[in-house]
C-alpha cells in the first residue's frame, strides 16, 4: 500500500535522525535515497556523518534529480532531502521558479506512483525573516511551494521541534 509521509522542520531540529527511525520501524531494510552534490569539504563532511550513522540494513541511492528512475516496488524509501532535490532543480534550470516546480512535481508524481512507503525530508526555510538576498528569496518560494504540494500529497506530516515530533497532519 503506497504511504507518503513529510518530515519536516528547521535546520538542525532531528529531521534526519527522526525520519531514519521511522524508516528502520517500518523495515529492516530501508533505502536511503541521498539527494546532494557536494559542493564544499564542510558539506562532504556532513554527508560523511550521515553515511558512518546509517548501518549495514540500508539500501543506499545517491540520486541528484531523477529519483523515478529507481524501482523501490514494496520498499520503504527515505528520501534525504527534498530541500537539496529541489536546489538541484533550480540551478540547473537556471533559478525559474515555474519550470523548476513544474518538473519537480512531474518527478514526485512519477516516483510516488510506485506502491511504497515514500518518508520525505525537508526545511522550512521561510519561517524566518526575508532574505536581502533575490536569488534566496526565489529559492525560498520555490521550496515553500513543493513543501506545500508534498504535504498536500502526503498521508501524514510531521514538524520537527527541537528534536520532537509534532504530527501536524495525519
Amino acid at each position: 500500500m503506497k504511504r507518503i509521509i513529510l518530515v519536516t522542520g528547521g535546520a538542525r531540529s532531528g529531521k534526519s535522525t527522526y525520519a531514519e527511525r521511522l524508516a528502520l520501524s517500518l523495515s529492516p531494510h530501508p533505502v536511503y535515497m541521498a539527494t546532494a552534490r557536494i559542493w564544499d569539504e564542510d558539506f562532504a563532511e556532513r554527508v560523511r556523518i550521515h553515511r558512518e550513522r546509517r548501518g549495514p540494513e540500508w539500501t543506499n541511492i545517491e540520486e541528484e534529480k531523477h529519483l523515478s528512475r529507481h524501482a523501490v516496488e514494496g520498499r520503504v524509501v527515505l528520501v534525504d532531502c527534498m530541500t537539496l532535490w529541489c536546489t538541484n532543480f533550480f540551478f540547473d534550470l537556471d533559478s525559474d521558479i515555474n519550470r523548476s516546480l513544474e518538473a519537480l512535481r512531474q518527478e514526485f508524481d512519477a516516483f510516488t506512483r510506485q506502491e511504497a512507503t515514500f518518508i520525505f525530508v525537508t526545511n522550512e526555510i521561510g519561517m524566518g525573516g526575508t532574505s536581502d538576498n533575490e536569488l534566496q528569496r526565489k529559492f525560498t518560494d520555490l521550496l515553500g511551494w513543493m513543501n506545500q504540494y508534498a504535504a498536500s500529497r502526503a498521508d501524514e506530516v510531521v514538524l520537527m521541534v527541537s528534536g520532537i515530533p509534532v504530527t501536524i497532519k495525519k
